[in-house]
């Protein structure tokens, strides 16, 4: 053991309490995967469908958003305290590429 090393005891009820906790979480992740898994056959079975591509495309491009927004909040654990400062970049960050995405769309499509 080194000499900076501290043992914190809990008691009873806090060390329940951790345990739902984490027990809740480890729940969350589950169903999150379960659905991000359910969305995935959606878009397999959109593109085996035979569709026109105008629909499949944005069919496509919305479930894959959902998911990226399931994987940060969830799976990157940006539902916790004290990840603002990073969320705040990662969402920023996304504006900005999205924006960027627009006006170049705009700029060839005019």
């Amino acid at each position: 053991m080194g000499h900076d090393t501290q043992v914190v005891a809990q008691n009873k009820t806090q060390f329940e309490y951790a345990r739902r906790k984490r027990s809740k979480a480890m729940q969350m992740q589950v169903v999150t995967f379960a659905i991000m898994i359910f969305l995935t056959f959606v878009a397999f079975a959109a593109v085996a469908s035979g569709m026109s591509a105008f629909y499949v495309g944005p069919v496509l491009l919305l479930l894959a958003a959902v998911q990226v927004v399931l994987q940060l909040y969830y799976f990157m654990h940006m539902s916790d305290k004290g990840h603002n400062v990073a969320a705040f970049f990662l969402y920023s960050g996304a504006l900005f590429g999205f924006t960027f995405v627009i006006t170049f769309l705009t700029i060839v499509w005019w």
